[in-house]
């Protein structure tokens, strides 16, 4: 790798996420989930260093880590063997990783670098559920290209978060990359992970940028006319890769069930998507509650523990209101979200006051609209 000069120091921030609609459907390709963007963020500071290889430094750790490149791929002490310790944040090493394959798949060196890390996505160490992995992902690519110089479009940047992911793990559906990389409201179905991950490794990198994705889609979707997203985090964090893992497991995937899972699902996303886009609030409000149910049978027939006695407070609360709520991801703890009228103050406050009761924390957050920025 190189040793030249040192540039300007690159910041990247990228937003956090919440799922409104499509979650567990969407990790099979092809299959529709609505997201949106939160003013949560992480911050990545890429600059130039005079110790080999690749520092890391985060707010959530407390010490520096140190790889040093081997066959380009981070280690931790450089040496060679089939074994490679990988430890520390795995997503930020992956990130430079695949942007070091596409520098070298262009003739450009990579140069020694340091990486700070900030987070507001979490609180005393603390995830939210706000999809800090995705967001440090997207953060680092950005960070990391501009600062060796790569002029990278949005979905370049998603493309090379989405390498960086799944070759961490293929069954995330990526969405939370879609909307730090985007922001905003959005329709997004994810690309087959397999097929992307086999298209780099034969062909490299940079047909993996300019190829067709079997399965992707995003477009960006209008707010909900008239009602407010209101944000309430369990307290208790959960992992979304390992409830995920969970339901990969089961015997259930390929059933009847699972198969009306996905058709019911498919068909509240786009309901949700003609609801927003027509400005229908109660339909929009009528449909979150059918995601709710149907998130409900899964728990029901699985037993993943999706709904928490948290997060059933917090929906029961919105609904009392006239509003509406579900767990917003994969549940088993972290957030839930709901939509209650923006002209009744009242029917707010009531709400985030009977969260509060419930042991459910009313997170201050509003839409990004913009997804990655300086």
């Amino acid at each position: 790798m190189s040793s030249s000069p040192r540039r300007p120091a690159v910041v990247r921030r990228a937003p956090g996420k919440l799922f409104v609609a499509g979650e567990y459907a969407v990790v099979d390709s092809g299959n529709p989930a609505i997201l949106v963007a939160v003013d949560r963020y992480v911050t990545v500071t890429v600059s130039g260093s005079h110790t080999p290889g690749v520092v890391i430094s985060s707010d959530l750790a407390t010490h520096p880590v140190r790889r040093r490149w081997h066959e380009g791929r981070l280690t931790a002490d450089g040496a060679q063997g089939g074994g490679r310790p990988r430890g520390g944040p795995v997503h930020v090493l992956s990130a430079v990783e695949t942007v070091a394959g596409l520098l070298a798949e262009r003739g450009l060196p990579v140069p020694e670098l340091e990486l700070s890390v900030v987070s507001t996505l979490h609180e005393d160490g603390r995830k939210f559920g706000l999809g800090s992995s995705g967001a440090v992902t997207v953060a680092s690519v950005a960070a990391v290209a501009a600062y060796c110089g790569l002029e990278l479009s949005r979905a370049d940047v998603y493309r090379l978060a989405l390498l960086a992911t799944a070759r961490i793990d293929p069954k995330g559906s990526g969405g939370d990359l879609a909307a730090s990389t985007w922001g905003g409201w959005l329709l997004y179905s994810a690309p087959d992970r397999g097929f992307v991950l086999d298209l780099a490794r034969e062909r490299g990198i940079e047909a993996a940028l300019r190829a067709p994705w079997p399965g992707f889609a995003v477009r960006p979707l209008p707010s909900p006319a008239g009602l407010s997203l209101q944000v309430g985090w369990t307290g208790n964090p959960a992992s979304t890769a390992s409830l995920v893992s969970d339901l990969h497991r089961r015997t259930w995937r390929g059933t009847a069930s699972h198969r009306r899972f996905v058709a019911t699902t498919t068909d509240v996303v786009h309901a949700v998507t003609g609801a927003l886009e027509s400005g229908d609030g109660p339909g929009l409000l009528h449909q979150i509650r059918r995601a709710r149910l149907e998130l409900a049978r899964l728990d029901d027939e699985v037993g993943l523990g999706v709904f928490t006695d948290e997060l059933r407070a917090l929906c029961d609360a919105a609904e009392g209101a006239g509003g509406a709520a579900k767990p917003s991801g994969a549940g088993g703890g972290d957030c839930g979200i709901a939509l209650l009228d923006a002209a009744a103050p009242q029917d707010i406050s009531y709400v985030r006051q009977r969260w509060a009761a419930a042991g459910v924390l009313p997170l201050p957050v509003r839409v990004a609209l913009e997804g990655i920025q300086q």
